[in-house]
């Protein structure tokens, strides 16, 4: 089995790394303790007798996570801490109680890894302080020892092909020459880092093998935002074969080449709105559609691992939902469906399709993950990713449609407190203080299943709503393409009728609403602040940009081959058009409309949302006597990777939500401990965080989580 997602450009396994969440051993959690400094905030919550999970259950490195098997199907592997950082573990299938780390990645850990097909290696990626400078790795892992696959400074390296036909070597593409924009393909050895230049890339933005990493096909960007696809003929000249037009550039692109350039796997929206699965005859261009829905684009797609026949195809509109297209799978796919509660996720299998990786996604449970034997028809639990939430009092979360005032339907995602809708009519006893997260990306989207943030929110007694606003990925290209320049227009007015409907049908409480994201979701947080600043009680912004033109001006180079895409769905800070609008929807031009308690947090080393997207705001309202808390990660970039960071982001952002909604917290202690944290701004909005920070290392070492307000 080959797991395909089809939400992204590349092709890779789909790896559970749902989250990076630290678990410690199975223990009660603490009962909240009052503190004094915060108990006039805090609100009566519902959630009052519901025990407080500590925030280094939720938010640290998980026990285990991201599964996978080798391809002779005789190793498992997973991510779990090792030397406080996840780490890649392996054990023979035969005696799990053998596992061991394979590798000592520093404090950032491992980011994600594979299989070589040799099934003797495992290839991973890595990122030092969040600069994006990846690097691949490979490792033995029964010899142990490390290489350096891509040693080169600078440089942004992905697996381009990992095909069974070559065991010990990869096609990596890295981009080591020039102005770093472009990818050339090496074909590395997995043994010894030895590599040999397949390809010179000179134009293209994607380059597709096939399994015998023979070069077919390759993408090149146009100025309307859209690609041509080209083929590579007998005389190795590069010929027109298809156009990808910009309205169909989001969800149309190549997953396979096959049969030795012979045909295309295609996920493709072009002429419809929702992304099928069609096949392509190369010579005579005929697609074949394989697999179409009405509901929403395809989201996974298992191959067989041999054949690469589609098996099954899922497609999630307001949860996943599996469409088998093979009938010899039909037996195996009942067996695990009723195994467990859930939504079922398939993982990976070996080469011989005898053992499968199967996991189950809960709303209210962390996830587990299943050994499948086909051949018996038996499933045994390997590990659950979480076992100290087990069994606790874990929210709920509804999937709703929420109306948006031009007739769209927004899908949403909605957590209260565990105790909080007793009669389970989907709405709390009384309206809720509440915090409206919104996902980054923005072409990305929010799903139904376990949440730690919704989870950690609901557990200190607020309602969680996120919202897939126009231009969020899976549900057709009409939807993502109703966002195009959008930025701070429609798309914010998309979260404002979902306020308004949480308000309307009495969850939240229209008083005490945080706006909250990160990426393109701090930059809604500021527009939230700047142009709706009577709607919302305070926001938090994580590596948001504060002005479109400056975002855009400094993109990392590798950004290039798709840069594109932004000047037309985002404004073209070329023309004098693009720039008045890329004004007009910029948060910078209008601080002075901000009221509300303002939390920003940053990475210092950030290459996508440059630091001074964040210091030219936070400057701007301190010049104007605004309340704005500035923290800054020097040792991280877009998002918080070392588990000490997101620990003590959380921490700091829960005691500023606390002040400002008056929610239950707990109180910072030692969260702060081993954290390269800065709070550079604003220390009187998060006193207890700030003074903490002050404390000695010993104290904050044995400062117990009960130390918790709630009221």
């Amino acid at each position: 089995m080959r797991m395909m997602k089809a939400h992204g450009k590349s092709v890779r396994h789909w790896l559970l790394l749902l989250s990076v969440l630290l678990f410690t051993a199975c223990r009660e959690p603490p009962e909240p303790v009052a503190t004094p400094a915060l108990e006039a905030n805090v609100a009566a919550a519902p959630t009052v007798g519901v025990p407080l999970i500590p925030r280094a259950d939720l938010f640290g490195n998980p026990e285990k996570a991201a599964a996978d098997i080798s391809p002779d199907g005789n190793w498992l592997s997973w991510l779990a801490p090792h030397q406080g950082a996840l780490n890649i573990w392996v054990a023979p299938i035969a005696d799990l109680s053998l596992a061991e780390p394979v590798t000592d990645a520093g404090a950032h850990g491992v980011d994600s890894y594979e299989w070589a097909g040799n099934s003797s290696h495992i290839v991973y990626y890595q990122d030092r302080n969040g600069v994006e400078d990846f690097h691949l790795y490979s490792v033995n892992v029964v010899t142990k020892k490390v290489i350096d696959l891509t040693p080169q400074a600078n440089i942004s390296a992905f697996i381009q092909h990992n095909s069974p036909q070559f065991p010990d070597h990869l096609v990596i593409a890295i981009n080591d020459r020039g102005d770093r924009s472009l990818h050339d393909l090496y074909l590395v050895s997995v043994h010894d880092g030895s590599r040999q230049l397949l390809y010179q890339n000179e134009r293209f933005a994607q380059l597709y093998l096939d399994d015998n990493y023979q070069l077919h096909f390759a993408s090149e960007n146009e100025a309307d935002g859209g690609f041509r696809i080209y083929q590579l003929n007998a005389d190795k000249q590069w010929q027109p074969f298809s156009h990808i037009p910009m309205q169909d550039a989001l969800t149309t692109w190549i997953l396979r080449i096959e049969d030795g350039g012979k045909g295309l796997l295609w996920v493709d929206s072009r002429n419809r709105d929702k992304a099928a699965v069609y096949r392509q005859d190369a010579k005579t261009a005929e697609m074949k559609l394989i697999f179409e829905s009405g509901r929403a684009d395809v989201e996974y797609i298992d191959l067989h691992p041999i054949t690469h026949e589609v098996r099954a195809v899922s497609v999630n509109y307001l949860r996943r939902q599996w469409h088998l297209l093979d009938e010899s799978f039909r037996a195996d796919f009942d067996y695990l469906s009723r195994l467990h509660e859930g939504e079922l996720q398939l993982l990976n299998t070996s080469r011989d399709d005898k053992r499968w990786l199967v996991a189950y996604q809960d709303d209210n449970h962390p996830s587990r993950t299943f050994l499948y034997d086909r051949i018996g028809k038996l499933a045994t639990r390997l590990f659950i990713t979480r076992p100290v939430l087990d069994g606790l009092p874990l929210a709920s979360m509804q999937a709703l449609e929420i109306g948006a005032r031009d007739g769209m339907t927004l899908i949403s995602y909605l957590s209260l407190p565990f105790d909080a809708d007793p009669d389970n009519d989907g709405k709390p006893t009384t309206p809720l203080p509440m915090v409206l997260i919104v996902h980054g990306g923005p072409w990305d989207r929010d799903y139904w299943g376990f949440n730690q943030e919704h989870q950690w929110l609901a557990n200190r007694g607020y309602a969680v709503l996120s919202v897939n606003f126009r231009g969020s990925t899976g549900f057709g290209k009409q939807f993502v393409n109703a966002g195009n320049q959008e930025w701070g227009g429609k798309m914010q007015t998309d979260l404002l009728d979902a306020v308004q409907w949480a308000i309307k049908n009495g969850i939240a409480d229209e008083s005490k609403i945080a706006i909250y994201g990160g990426s393109y979701g701090g930059y809604a947080t500021l527009v939230g602040l700047t142009q709706t600043p009577n709607t919302f009680a305070c926001g938090v912004d994580i590596v948001g940009p504060s002005d479109l033109q400056t975002m855009i001006q400094y993109f990392p180079a590798y950004w290039k081959s798709f840069q594109e895409q932004w000047l037309h769905r985002v404004g073209d800070p070329s023309t004098e058009t693009g720039r008045a609008l890329l004004k007009s929807r910029s948060p910078l031009h209008f601080v002075e409309q901000i009221k509300k308690p303002l939390l920003i947090a940053q990475g210092q080393n950030d290459p996508r949302v440059s630091a001074r997207e964040s210091e030219q705001i936070v400057n701007a309202m301190l010049n104007r006597n605004m309340p704005v808390t500035y923290l800054v990660f020097p040792d991280e970039g877009h998002g918080f990777l070392r588990p000490e960071n997101d620990r003590a982001f959380y921490a700091i952002s829960e005691e500023f939500l606390a002040r400002c909604l008056g929610g239950r917290v707990q109180m910072p202690g030692g969260d702060l401990q081993g954290s390269s944290v800065q709070i550079r701004v604003g220390e009187q909005w998060v006193p207890a965080s700030a003074e903490a920070m002050r404390a000695p290392t010993e104290v904050l070492s044995k400062t117990p989580p009960e130390q918790a307000a709630a009221h």
